[in-house]
Order: C-alpha cells, then sequence, then structure tokens
C-alpha cells in the first residue's frame, strides 16, 4: 500500500517526481516551490506542492529555463507554446528514424526467409540509431597500442580522469575516428576572437540565431555571458561536425554559469541533437545525481589501463574513481593550473 501524497520528506518527494533532492532545493532557491518546514527544519511537501512540483518538472523535461518556467506558473503561454514546437518536431525526428528502422527490420526479416544470414552491421542498424557512429582505434600513449571501441554512442559521452590519465588523447582520437569530427581544444576563445574579428558579413545567419537564442537561454538559467561561452555555443550550435568533442567544457566558465550549461546540456541531449564527446572534471558539468539514459561516462584510469565505461552509480566499477576526479567549479578554479609536486625537504630524503 502506497504512502499518502500529503506530508513527504524531501527524498520521498524526490522518488515520486523522478528527480534528485538537490532538483528539488534548487526549485525551491528560484521560488517555484515553496514546502513547509517541521519544528525541527525539515521539508514537507504537501499534495498541492507535489502537484505544482509535478507541473515544475514536466515543463522542465521540455526544455524550458527556470525562468521561463516561473513565467509559465504566473500564466505566461509564450514559452510554453515553442517548447512544444521544439518537442513536437523532436518527435516527429524521432518517428522518422523509428521508421527507418522498422523499415531495416523487415528488409532483414525478408532476406532471412531467403536464407541470407545478417552479419554484425546490419543487426546494428536496427538496435542502434547511430549504428554509423561505432568507433575503433588502436590507442596511442599513454597506452600500449590496446584496440578501443565505442558501441554505445549516446547524445552526452563523458571522458572523466586525472591529470595526466590521457582523457585529452582520448578525445583528440575519438574526432579523428569519425568523418567530420571536430575536435574543440582549449584554445577555442582565442580562436573565436581572432575569427571573429575577421568575420565576413556572410556568417552563418541561422547559426548565429541559434546562439543567440542559447545565450538567452543560459541567461535565464543564470549563466554569465562571455567570450567562452560563446565560443562554446557557436560549437555546439554548428551542424558541420558529425560528432563534436569539447576538451575541459568548463574552461573559462564561472560556477553558475557551468551549471546552467549542464541544464542546457541535459536539454538538448533530451532533443537527440548528434551525440557530443565532453572531458570535464567540474562536478557541476557532469552531476552524477542527474545522468539519464541519455548520457555514457567512460574512464581513464591513472594507472593508463584502457578507459573504460562506468554506470553511475555507487557500488559500480570505478563509479569512486569518477567521484574522485570531479570536484565543484569553486575548487576547480582555485587549483586551476596547479601541478602536484613533492617539497625539496622530503625529495632530499629520498
Amino acid at each position: 500500500m502506497k504512502p499518502a501524497v500529503n506530508n513527504l520528506n524531501a527524498s520521498e518527494a524526490a522518488n515520486r517526481l523522478g528527480v534528485s533532492t538537490k532538483a528539488l532545493r534548487l526549485y525551491e532557491q528560484k521560488g517555484l516551490l515553496n514546502p513547509a518546514r517541521t519544528s525541527a527544519g525539515y521539508r514537507v511537501y504537501s499534495a498541492e506542492d507535489m502537484a505544482r512540483a509535478a507541473k515544475v518538472v514536466a515543463l522542465r523535461d521540455l526544455g524550458l529555463s527556470l525562468a521561463q518556467v516561473s513565467r509559465v506558473l504566473d500564466g505566461e503561454s509564450q514559452s510554453l507554446h515553442r517548447a512544444l514546437v521544439t518537442h513536437e518536431a523532436s518527435l516527429n525526428n524521432e518517428k522518422h528514424q523509428l521508421m527507418q528502422r522498422i523499415e531495416k527490420v523487415r528488409n532483414l526479416h525478408a532476406r532471412l526467409t531467403d536464407g541470407h544470414l545478417p552479419d554484425s552491421h546490419d543487426l546494428n542498424t536496427v538496435l542502434s540509431p547511430y549504428p554509423e557512429l561505432h568507433l575503433s582505434f588502436a590507442l596511442p600513449w599513454p597506452w600500449g597500442s590496446e584496440w578501443f571501441e565505442i558501441r554505445d554512442i549516446r547524445p552526452l559521452n563523458y571522458l572523466i580522469g586525472p591529470l595526466g590519465s590521457g582523457k585529452t588523447v582520448l578525445a583528440r582520437c575519438i574526432a579523428d575516428a569519425v568523418p567530420g569530427g571536430v575536435f574543440a581544444d582549449l584554445e577555442r576563445g582565442r580562436n573565436f576572437e581572432k575569427d571573429n574579428a575577421h568575420a565576413s558579413r556572410s556568417a552563418d545567419a541561422e547559426l548565429q540565431e541559434r546562439v543567440k537564442q542559447a545565450i538567452a537561454w543560459l541567461t535565464e538559467e543564470g549563466a554569465t555571458p562571455s567570450t567562452a561561452l560563446t565560443a562554446l555555443l557557436h560549437a555546439l550550435e554548428n551542424d558541420a561536425a558529425s560528432i563534436l568533442v569539447v576538451d575541459l567544457v568548463e574552461d573559462n566558465l564561472d560556477a553558475s554559469t557551468q551549471t546552467a550549461l549542464a541544464s542546457y546540456l541535459r536539454k538538448r541531449a533530451a532533443l537527440h541533437r548528434r551525440p557530443l564527446f565532453l572531458t570535464t572534471r567540474s562536478s557541476a558539468i557532469l552531476d552524477l545525481d542527474l545522468v539519464r539514459h541519455e548520457a555514457t561516462i567512460y574512464s581513464c584510469p591513472a594507472n593508463h589501463s584502457p578507459p573504460f565505461q562506468v554506470l553511475p552509480y555507487p557500488g559500480a566499477m570505478g563509479y569512486e574513481s569518477i567521484v574522485s576526479c570531479l570536484a565543484s567549479p569553486d575548487v576547480r578554479a582555485r587549483t586551476q593550473g596547479m601541478i602536484a609536486s613533492m617539497p625539496d625537504n622530503l625529495l632530499n630524503n629520498k
């Protein structure tokens, strides 16, 4: 027998809504929710609170920013209208992809009745929406030429590892392994400023508009506009690449911008945009509590054994090492550029 909806604690409310308690606290901070408190200070969610929270969660799943959610709850409909139009287009795209896969299944079945057994590539075309994006290559230094394959490519793919683990080398290999792949290195901000200074009037107007809309959404989510953010969005919104690989996606972005960007990337993934590979060491960019089926995580171990996929659950192989590699934006900013070293007095005693 399920407990009554009235007077749920934060954990119970989050579980029913399918979100984290961290998300509920964020909604409260932004004035979207206002649960009562017990005499001991614990949050208590009533039936009315849960109904409002469910609406907030649904609007967020449609891709609305926190500010847009607030306006819709106050009766404004324009933001919701745009979100529904975008969601309809996404569903139509999914339907088109699904119909293509159904047709491939029918073709395989027809060939099977004629005595032709399908090979692995044929089977992958019906099992994955991105069968052509399975990657395989020999791992270069600091590895030992081990053969590496990525078959579970999703809209968001994170590459995590400590300093010197080779995650940037792996990122470059991934960009090189797929036709049209693009690697966005740490010079992307400077390169963008340089290119922008010599930009012609014939610049892609559609791209500029997409970037403008993305900046507006992120700003409402709490991001701080900057050259680094604009350069990153130009890479994200440019459809020229089949796969984009971004090195340290949080580079030169402040804490609030990283949190907003993480929401933007999850929204983008939910729309089934082209796959992204991101290296990061920020717990704001990769919030393990918010990882869903649209994302995969690959760990580059410190001992240079081959990278492997990590499930985002405590106790899963590699989970603790992933946690130890991630830090809050404040900590990352405080330690940026630092290199671990041993004091001279200890070195002399060795």
